[in-house]
């Protein structure tokens, strides 16, 4: 059964950094996608980053030149690093898996169809 559990949230004034990790267990890591969502309270879910099997990555163009997506096969564990953090980007974090590489899946609005979903962690940014 694929775990997915998500660590790093929290408070941090506009400017900050904050490092979000995800630990996954329970399936072969190194055969999946791994990316980041985000839902801020009344908005959808949406695609933050994504990395593939290749380690190829892509992001939404809201993150782009502030965040980096990175993975460690050898301890399962996929990490959003947050620079520049501004008040927009607070949301609930969720961490996510699956062996399909699309577009679609991962920003076009096709996540409900992803396999593998982290509880989530909360990131709040202040002005």
């Amino acid at each position: 059964q694929v775990q997915l559990v998500e660590l790093g949230g929290g408070s941090v004034q506009a400017g900050g950094s904050l490092r979000l990790s995800c630990a996954s267990s329970g399936y072969t890591y190194s055969n999946y996608v791994m990316g980041w969502f985000r839902q801020a309270p009344g908005k959808e879910r949406e695609g933050v980053a994504v990395i593939t099997t290749d380690d190829n990555t892509n992001f939404a163009n809201s993150v782009k030149g502030r965040f980096a997506i990175s993975r460690g096969n050898a301890n399962n564990t996929l990490y959003l690093q947050m620079n520049s953090l501004k008040p927009e980007d607070t949301a609930m974090y969720y961490c996510a898996a699956d062996r399909r590489n699309s577009w679609h899946l991962w920003f076009g609005g096709g996540h409900n169809d992803i396999a593998s979903w982290g509880q989530g962690t909360q990131v709040t940014v202040s002005s």
